[in-house]
C-alpha cells in the first residue's frame, strides 16, 4: 500500500565531446558519489572524481587522479571499467578493468605511498568483477573462463575453471508446482499423461540479443556468489560458489535467460532476465538453480527492440526495491502480496542515453537512495516510502488509499471495502506512468502527477454500488525540457501545488493551481525543498526545505544543514499570487516523513529521520520509530520492539510517551513483526496495518476506541456511545462513569437515544460499583485545567475517595425507574430489569410490579414473568413472591421454574385453605423469615406457641418488643430470657434480667458466677439472706478476688462484710497499697497492725528488688548478644544465614549450633533468591528443601519461638524479649512508687533509697538501649542496604511467600526487614526526700 516519494533528484549533465561517464560508487561516510570517467575512443585516459552531495555542476567537483589506461589485450579496442568501488575506512577506490589491470586510487596517499597503483593484472583478460559485502574478497571473471577469489590485500586464494562438467553439480527436478499442467482439468483429459512431465522443457537456447555478458553477483551475508555465463556459445548457466570457491549448484536451462544478475541481498532469490517473443520477464531462481517465480515488464514488443534491448538488474540493499535498466531508463519495483508493482520510471536525461544501459548504483547504507549514470549524465535520487491517503479526520476518514503501479492507479476507501491488495475496489488505467497521486480533503478528487501533467479524476468513495473514477481533465504544466516533476499535494478540495525540479540546480519550482478555474498553472515560489505535504485535515500546504550552513563543514567540504518546516500562506494581489511562509521548526537531521498538527496558535511538525527518530519539533520523543500517522488527537506510531502507541496531541513538552506495556496502558498494544501504519479512520474507531508480506490487518485499538466514546460521552450522543461500547465490547459501565453528573442529569435523553427496550436492559444488567474510568479505562491524557473547567469542558467528574462508588447501581436504576414510570406499555420489561440490576436485586420490587398488572394486562403481565424469570434464579423469585402472601404469582413464577408441580400444587393448596394470618405465619416460617412470622403469632394471640416459637429461634428481643405494654407477658419473655443468658454464660446480662424481676436469688448467683461482687452482694442482702450466709458469700468472693490479684477489692470485702481489719490490712499489703493500710489502721485504732504492715513492706522490697535484679541482667546479657549478632550479619551475611564457612576471615563456624535448613548443597540459587522464589536454576525452590509439610512448619515454629542461642531466629527473640522487658518495667512503675513511699513512712529510708535506685537504673538501661535494639535511627538507604544483605525482597520486588517451614523463616525475615516501632519507656519520679 506504499508508494515511493521522491525526496530527492539532481541531474549533472556531462559536458559533449569529454570523458563518458563509466562506472560510479558511494563514498557511504560523506554521501559523495566516487564517479569514473572513460576511456573513450579519442582519448585513452581514466579520470576520477569525486561529487559531493552539495555539487549541481559537474565542474565543481573534485578531480583525485587523472592517467593514462591503454589497453594491455590486443583484442580488445577499448579498456573499460568494470567495476569501481571504494573503501571509505582507507579513502582508496578499487578500479577493475577489463585489459585485466587492478588498479588502486589513493585518495590522501601516505609518504612513500604512490596515489595511483597497478596492484595486480590478469593476462587473459577480465569480464566480470564483484567486491564481496564485506570488502574482504574480490570475485574475478577472466576471458580464460576462470573464476579468481582474491583478498584485499589482492592475494589470489582461489582459482576455479568453468567447465562443461559443472552442469552435473545439480539434479533438478520439477514435480510442476502451480504450472497448468498439474490442474485439473476432468477425468478424461489426459488420463494417460503424467502430471509432473510439462508440455514444453527448456533448453537453455540463447536469446536473440544476448550480448554475452558475464556478470556476478553477492548473497547479501558475502557467503555465496552466482556467476552468469554463456556456456559453449549454447546456453546461459548461472553457476552457484561458496565464498571458499566451492561449486553449490548450477541453474536450470531457461530458454532466452540473458546475462543480467542480481541475488537479493535477504538471500532467497536470485534475479534474471527472460527474453522472450513477446515479452520480458524478470525470472527469480533459487540458490539451488530452480526457478521460483517471475514477472513480466510492461513493455510492447516494439520497445523490446529499441529501448529494451539490453536489460539489466540491481537490489538494494534492504530488498525492498529492484532496479531495472534499460537504454534510456530505469525502473523501480517492489513486492507485496506476490505481486510486482511498478512504482517509479526515472527517464535518463541525456541524448546519448541510447549508446549503453543506464547504470544503477545504491547506496550501501541507506537503502532507498541510488545512482543513475549514462555516458551523458548523472542522476542522483533518494526516495521514501509513502502512503497516499485521504484524510483523517472527521467525516471524511475513508481510509482511501491509492497504489502506484505503472500506469495503473488502485484506489480503495477502506472504511467502505476492505479489499487486500494487490487487488483493490477501483482500478484506473492512466495514459503515462504515474510520479505521484493526491487525493483531497473530501476524497472526491484524485489529482495523478505524470511527467509533465496533471490528471483530474472525480471520485466518490461512499457510491453504492462503488463507480468507477472518471477522468476530469488533463492540466499540462508549463515545464522546461530538462525538468521534472517530483510530488503532488491538495490545499483543501480544489487547490493542488506540484512541486518540479530541473538540471544542474538545487532549487525546485512550486506550482498552483485551481480546480473549477479555466486557468494556466502558476509559478509560486523557487525553493530547495524536498517535502511536499498537506497537513491532517488539509487545511494547509507545508513543505521541507533544506538550508546549509557554510561555517560547519565536514571533512570532505560537504556543508552541514538543517531542514526547516514551514507553512505556505497564500494571498492574491490582482492577478498574482503571492505566496509568504511561516517557519514552524527547523529539523537538525532530513526527516523522510512530516507531519504538522496545528491547534489554534500551538503548531507541532512531527519528523521521521530514516534511522528512526522520531521527533516532535526540537524534542526527540523515540528512536526506534518504524512508521507514524497523525490523527485529529493522536499521534500514532509503530516501533522496532513490534508495538503500537498511541500519544495523545497537546503542547510539545505535555507529549507523554507510554511505557512498553501493552497489558497495562490502552495507549501501547503488540502488532506483528514489521507491520507498517497505511491509514486510520477514527470515526470507525479503526486502525490498519500492512504486514511485511503484504496484507492488510485492520484493528481497533483501545486508544481509538476510547476516545471516540468519550468524545461521543461529551457530545451527549450516547447512541453512538452505546452502539460502539456494544460492538467493540467496552464495559458499558463508562458510558456513566466518564461524566455522572452529565448521566445523571440526562438520563432521559439516554433512553430517548437508545430506544430499543433490548440496548437499555444490556446496559442496566452490565451496571455495578466499580468505576471503570479510574480502574480499567483510566484516562491516559493529562490537562492541565482545573477540576471544575474540566468538569465544564467535557462533563468528567474525577473520584479521588477510591475506585468505588457508594450506591452507583442503586442511584441509576432509580433513575431509571423514575424515567420509564411513565412507559410501562413501552418499556416494562426495562422497569424489570431495573429493579433486578440493583444491588442487592429488588427482586419485591420487581414482582409487585408484575402483580399490580394482573387483571389489568394479562399479556404484559405473562411478559413479565418470564422476563423477571431470565433475569433471576427462578427459586428465589418463587420465595420472593411467597413472601408477597401473592398465591397467584407465585403459581406463575413456579410454573416458569424447573419445580415439579407434585412438589408445590399440594403447598399453594394448603396455603389456600388457611386463615390470612396463618397462611402468612406458615409463609414466613418456611422462608426462615422468622422475626416476621413472630409478628403473626402475636397477632393470632398464640402465646404458648409464641413462646415456644422463640426458644426455639431464640428471637427475645423481638418478642420483648412486642410485649413491651403487656407486662405479664413482658415479665415471662423476660425470664425465658435471662435462662438463655445464663446458658450462654452471659452471667451479668442475666443477672440484671433477674434484678429486673425482682428474682435476687438468682440474680446474685448469676452476679457471683460474673464475678462482680458488689452486684452479687447487694442482690444477696434484698433476698434477704441470713448474715452467716451472706458472710460466707463474701468470703468466697475475697478469695477469688485475691487469686485475679484484686487485692483492693478483696480487702474492702474483708473490711465491710467480715469486719477483718487485719486480714483486710494484710491484703492491701500484698497488692503495694500501703497507703490505704495506714489509714484504716489509723481509723479503727489498731496500732498493733503496724508491724503488719511493716512485714509487707519489707517483703515488697525483697521482692521488687529480686524483679529489678533480673531485669538489669536480662539486659547486660541480651543486649551485647544482639549487638554481635548484627555485626557478624554485617560482616558476613551469607556465613550468617546459609551456614557456609566464610573464606574472607577463614574462621570455622561451631558444628553444634541450629541453623535454619538450608538449601546449599544444590543448585537452588543463593541465599538472597532461595527465600525469593527466584532461583538461579529453575525459577523455584530446590527440590531438596525440607520445610514444606505442616509437620515442619510447625517445628519451625517452635524454633522460632524459642529463639535458641545461634540459630537464625535468635535476633528476632531477643528484640522481642527487649520489647517484653520494657512493657514489664512501665507495668510495676507505679507499684514502685507506692512501695517507696511507704517504706519512707515507715522509717525505712535505706529500703527505699535502694529500691528507687535499682528502678531508675533499669529504666535508664531500658532508655539507653532502645534505638540500638530496635534501630530507631536508621536511614532509609541503610535500612534498605540491610535488606539486601539479608536477602529480603523489597515492597516492589517479586518473591512470593514459599509454604511450609521455609514460610516460617520467610515471615521471621520480613519481621526483621519492617521497620520496628521502639516501645515508649515511662519516666519514674521518685522521690524529692531521696535526693
Amino acid at each position: 500500500m506504499r508508494n515511493l516519494k521522491n525526496l530527492y533528484r539532481s541531474v549533472i549533465g556531462i559536458p559533449p565531446g569529454g570523458l563518458p561517464l563509466t562506472a560510479t560508487a558511494w563514498d557511504a561516510t560523506s554521501d559523495s558519489l566516487i564517479c569514473a570517467f572513460g576511456p573513450s575512443k579519442s582519448s585513452a585516459v581514466i579520470e576520477l572524481r569525486r561529487v559531493n552531495s552539495d555539487v549541481y555542476d559537474l565542474d565543481e567537483s573534485n578531480v583525485i587522479a587523472s592517467w593514462d589506461a591503454p589497453c594491455p589485450l590486443p583484442g580488445l579496442q577499448l579498456d573499460k571499467v568494470l567495476n569501481l568501488h571504494f573503501f571509505a575506512d582507507i579513502a582508496t577506490a578499487c578500479l577493475v578493468l577489463a585489459g585485466g589491470d587492478i588498479v588502486i586510487v589513493r585518495e590522501e596517499p601516505l609518504s612513500g605511498e604512490d596515489s595511483i597503483e597497478i596492484v595486480g593484472s590478469v593476462d587473459a583478460g577480465i569480464t566480470a568483477a564483484s567486491w564481496s559485502p564485506d570488502e574482504e574478497l574480490l570475485a574475478i571473471s577472466t576471458r580464460a573462463s576462470t573464476l579468481l577469489f582474491m583478498t584485499r590485500e589482492f592475494e589470489n586464494v582461489t582459482n576455479v575453471a568453468f567447465t562443461p562438467e559443472d552442469i552435473k553439480a545439480s539434479k533438478h527436478v520439477s514435480v510442476g508446482w502451480g504450472k497448468a499442467e498439474t490442474q485439473f482439468k476432468g477425468k478424461r483429459a489426459k488420463a494417460l499423461r503424467d502430471p509432473t512431465m510439462p508440455d514444453h522443457v527448456d533448453e537453455g537456447n540463447l536469446s536473440s540479443l544476448d550480448n554475452g555478458v558475464t556478470t556476478i553477483s553477492w548473497r547479501g551475508d558475502g557467503a555465496f556468489l552466482a556467476v552468469n555465463t554463456v556456456e559453449n556459445e549454447q546456453r546461459r548457466m548461472i553457476r552457484v560458489y561458496s565464498r571458499e570457491g566451492t561449486l553449490d549448484s548450477v541453474s536450470e536451462p531457461v530458454d532466452g535467460l540473458e546475462g543480467a544478475l542480481s541475488w537479493r541481498p535477504a538471500g532467497n532469490l536470485i534475479a534474471g532476465i527472460q527474453r522472450l517473443e513477446e515479452r520480458i520477464d524478470i525470472v527469480f531462481f533459487e540458490r539451488n538453480g530452480l526457478r521460483h517465480g517471475q514477472f513480466s515488464l510492461r513493455i510492447t514488443p516494439e520497445d523490446m527492440k529499441t529501448f529494451a534491448s539490453v536489460v539489466e538488474l540491481k537490489w538494494n540493499s534492504d530488498s525492498t526495491v529492484l532496479a531495472v535498466c534499460f537504454l534510456d531508463k530505469a525502473q523501480l519495483w517492489t513486492m507485496g502480496n506476490y505481486h510486482y508493482y511498478l512504482k517509479q520510471e526515472i527517464r535518463a536525461g541525456d541524448k546519448q542515453s541510447m549508446e549503453s544501459v543506464v547504470s544503477s548504483s545504491w547506496h550501501p547504507e541507506k537503502p532507498l537512495k541510488l545512482a543513475l549514470s549514462t555516458k551523458g549524465a548523472l542522476q542522483r535520487l533518494e526516495y521514501v516510502f509513502a502512503v497516499a491517503g485521504g484524510s483523517n479526520s472527521s467525516p471524511y476518514d475513508y481510509g482511501t488509499v491509492a497504489v502506484i503501479d505503472g500506469g495503473t492507479l488502485k484506489i480503495t476507501p477502506l472504511r467502505v471495502a476492505n479489499v487486500p491488495p494487490p487487488m483493490a475496489l477501483h482500478e484506473v488505467a492512466c495514459r503515462h506512468n504515474i510520479v505521484d497521486v493526491a487525493i483531497n480533503c473530501s476524497s472526491t478528487l484524485l489529482a495523478v502527477l505524470h511527467d509533465s501533467s496533471v490528471a483530474i479524476y472525480d471520485f466518490d468513495p461512499c457510491s453504492k454500488p462503488p463507480k468507477e473514477p472518471l477522468f476530469r481533465e488533463d492540466i499540462f504544466l508549463p515545464l522546461h525540457i530538462d525538468a521534472w516533476t517530483r510530488q503532488i499535494a491538495f490545499l483543501g478540495d480544489s487547490n493542488i501545488f506540484v512541486l518540479t525540479g530541473i538540471s544542474n540546480n538545487a532549487m525546485n519550482s512550486l506550482y498552483k493551481m485551481s480546480l473549477g478555474v479555466l486557468r494556466e498553472p502558476v509559478l509560486v515560489d523557487q525553493t530547495p525543498s524536498t517535502l511536499l505535504l498537506s497537513s491532517t485535515n488539509h487545511d494547509r500546504i507545508c513543505i521541507e526545505e533544506e538550508a546549509a550552513l557554510p561555517e560547519a563543514r565536514n571533512g570532505h567540504g560537504n556543508s552541514k544543514s538543517a531542514f526547516s518546516v514551514s507553512e505556505l500562506e497564500m494571498s492574491k494581489e490582482q492577478d498574482d499570487v503571492q505566496v509568504a511562509k511561516r517557519h514552524v521548526v527547523s529539523f537538525a537531521r532530513p526527516c523522510i516523513q512530516v507531519e504538522v498538527w496545528r491547534s489554534g496558535d500551538k503548531g507541532i511538525a512531527f519528523g521521521l529521520t530514516a534511522n528512526g527518530t522520531l521527533f516532535a519539533n526540537e524534542r526527540s520523543l523515540v528512536r526506534n520509530c518504524t512508521s507514524l500517522l497523525l490523527a485529529p488527537a493522536h499521534l500514532i506510531f509503530t516501533t522496532a520492539q513490534h508495538l503500537l502507541k498511541f500519544v495523545h496531541l497537546t503542547a510539545v513538552d505535555d507529549l507523554e510517551i507510554p511505557l512498553d506495556e501493552p497489558e497495562k496502558d490502552e495507549r501501547c498494544r503488540s502488532i506483528e513483526r514489521g507491520a507498517r501504519l497505511v491509514t486510520v479512520m477514527p470515526t470507525a474507531y479503526c486502525l490498519v496495518l500492512q504486514m511485511p508480506r503484504g496484507n492488510l490487518e485492520t484493528t481497533y485499538p483501545r486508544a481509538l476506541v476510547l476516545a471516540g466514546i468519550r468524545r461521543s460521552i461529551a457530545a451527549r450522543d450516547y447512541k453512538t456511545a452505546f452502539l460502539a461500547c456494544r460492538k467493540q465490547r467496552v464495559d458499558m459501565n463508562i458510558l456513566h462513569d466518564h461524566a455522572p453528573k452529565q448521566f445523571m442529569e440526562n438520563v432521559q435523553l439516554f433512553v430517548n437515544r437508545v430506544k430499543k427496550v433490548e440496548h437499555i436492559d444490556l446496559f442496566l444488567s452490565q451496571l455495578r460499583e466499580e468505576d471503570v474510568s479510574e480502574t480499567m479505562y483510566k484516562e491516559t491524557l493529562l490537562t492541565r485545567a482545573l477540576p471544575d473547567e474540566a468538569e465544564k469542558v467535557n462533563g468528567t467528574q474525577h473520584h479521588t475517595h477510591g475506585t468505588k462508588l457508594l450506591g452507583k447501581v442503586n442511584r441509576i436504576c432509580d433513575a431509571f425507574l423514575a424515567v420509564l414510570q411513565a412507559r410501562t406499555s413501552t418499556n416494562l420489561q426495562n422497569t424489570i430489569t431495573a429493579h433486578v440490576c440493583k444491588v442487592p436485586p429488588d427482586l419485591d420490587a420487581g414482582l409487585t410490579v408484575i402483580a399490580r398488572l394482573r387483571g389489568e394486562h394479562d399479556e404484559l403481565a405473562e411478559k413479565a414473568v418470564e422476563h423477571i424469570c431470565f433475569l433471576a434464579d427462578t427459586n428465589k423469585l418463587y420465595d420472593h413472591a411467597l413472601g408477597l402472601y401473592n398465591l397467584e404469582l407465585s403459581l406463575l413464577i413456579a410454573q416458569q421454574s424447573q419445580k415439579d408441580p407434585r412438589e408445590y400444587m399440594p403447598y399453594l393448596q394448603s396455603l389456600q385453605e388457611m386463615s390470612t394470618l396463618r397462611k402468612q405465619f406458615t409463609i414466613d416460617d418456611d422462608l426462615k423469615r422468622n422475626a416476621k412470622a413472630l409478628t403473626h403469632l402475636h397477632e393470632l394471640a398464640a402465646f404458648d406457641e409464641l413462646e415456644q416459637y422463640v426458644v426455639k429461634h431464640e428471637l427475645y428481643s423481638d418478642a420483648l418488643a412486642l410485649y413491651r405494654y403487656q407486662t405479664e407477658r413482658y415479665d415471662e419473655v423476660m425470664r425465658l430470657y435471662a435462662k438463655f443468658l445464663s446458658s450462654r454464660s452471659k452471667f451479668k446480662e442475666a443477672g440484671i434480667a433477674y434484678e429486673y424481676l425482682s428474682d435476687y436469688t438468682s440474680a446474685s448467683e448469676a452476679y457471683r458466677a460474673a464475678n462482680l461482687w458488689r452486684e452479687a452482694l447487694s442482690s444477696a442482702t434484698l433476698v434477704p439472706l441470713s448474715a452467716a450466709e451472706i458472710a460466707e458469700l463474701a468470703l468466697a468472693l475475697a478469695d477469688g478476688l485475691v487469686e485475679s490479684k484484686d487485692f483492693f477489692a478483696a480487702a474492702l470485702i474483708h473490711l465491710d462484710y467480715l469486719a477483718d481489719v487485719e486480714t483486710a490490712v494484710r491484703t492491701w499489703c500484698k497488692g503495694y497499697f500501703f497507703a490505704e493500710a495506714l489509714r484504716v489502721v489509723g481509723l479503727r485504732g489498731r496500732r498493733n497492725l503496724l508491724e503488719t504492715v511493716d512485714a509487707g513492706l519489707t517483703e515488697g522490697s525483697a521482692v521488687v528488688t529480686e524483679l529489678l535484679a533480673d531485669c538489669k541482667s536480662q539486659l547486660g546479657a541480651q543486649v551485647p548478644r544482639l549487638r554481635e549478632l548484627r555485626l557478624k550479619k554485617a560482616d558476613d551475611p551469607l556465613a550468617f544465614l546459609d551456614g557456609t564457612t566464610p573464606t574472607a576471615s577463614g574462621a570455622d563456624i561451631p558444628d553444634n549450633i541450629s541453623l535454619a535448613p538450608t538449601d546449599t548443597s544444590t543448585s537452588g540459587g543463593t541465599f538472597m533468591t532461595r527465600y525469593t522464589s527466584r532461583s538461579s536454576g529453575s525459577g523455584t525452590l530446590s527440590t531438596t528443601a525440607t520445610r514444606k509439610t505442616s509437620k515442619n512448619r510447625r517445628r519451625e515454629e517452635r524454633k522460632r519461638a524459642r529463639g535458641k542461642k545461634g540459630s537464625v531466629y535468635e535476633e528476632e527473640y531477643l528484640v522481642n524479649s527487649t520489647g517484653r522487658l520494657v512493657e514489664r518495667v512501665n507495668s510495676v512503675g507505679e507499684e514502685v512508687a507506692r512501695l517507696v513511699e511507704g517504706l519512707m513512712r515507715r522509717k525505712m529510708r535505706e529500703r527505699a533509697a535502694a529500691v528507687e535506685a535499682a528502678m531508675r537504673e533499669v529504666v535508664g538501661m531500658c532508655k539507653g538501649c532502645l534505638d540500638e535494639v530496635f534501630q530507631v535511627g536508621e536511614s532509609k538507604m541503610e535500612r534498605e542496604n540491610r535488606d539486601g544483605a539479608e536477602g529480603g525482597v523489597t515492597e516492589e520486588g517479586e518473591g512470593a511467600r514459599p509454604s511450609g517451614g521455609d514460610g516460617v523463616f520467610w515471615d521471621a525475615m520480613e519481621e526483621g526487614r519492617r521497620r520496628r516501632e521502639a516501645p515508649v519507656v515511662k519516666a519514674f519520679e521518685g522521690l524529692a526526700l531521696l535526693e
